[in-house]
């Protein structure tokens, strides 16, 4: 074997190793996450709109991290590229974008009436 073919083996990635397209993934999921509750405290207590907007950010910050794992991610799931993870964080980034947005609205027509 040669030297530039022992470099471009790559190692079998075992399923409890944080790869790089793992760890952002969790970071996504996470901020999605913590959009879903910020948002669920705004909808039980709707008198400011502000946690309400910060539960629209982290949701679009969660959504957008998952969008940009999928796009990079060059396998399947059980890579290690984090698909998995990043279609996770999609999904809950958009629920936190719902939650923050229905909370929004509800905080609007409270003050209008």
């Amino acid at each position: 074997m040669s030297l530039p073919h022992l470099l471009t083996v790559l190692a079998p990635v075992g399923a409890y190793d944080l790869t790089s397209g793992r760890l952002w993934s969790l970071v996504a999921a996470l901020l999605g996450l913590a959009g879903v509750a910020v948002g669920g405290f705004a909808l039980a207590r709707p008198a400011s709109a502000m946690r309400a907007v910060v539960a629209m950010g982290t949701g679009l910050a969660g959504a957008v991290g998952g969008v940009l794992v999928v796009a990079a991610a060059e396998g399947g799931p059980g890579t290690g590229y984090g698909i998995v993870g990043g279609y996770v964080a999609l999904v809950v980034g958009l629920a936190a974008l719902a939650v923050g947005g229905l909370a929004l609205a509800r905080s609007r027509r409270l003050t209008r009436a």
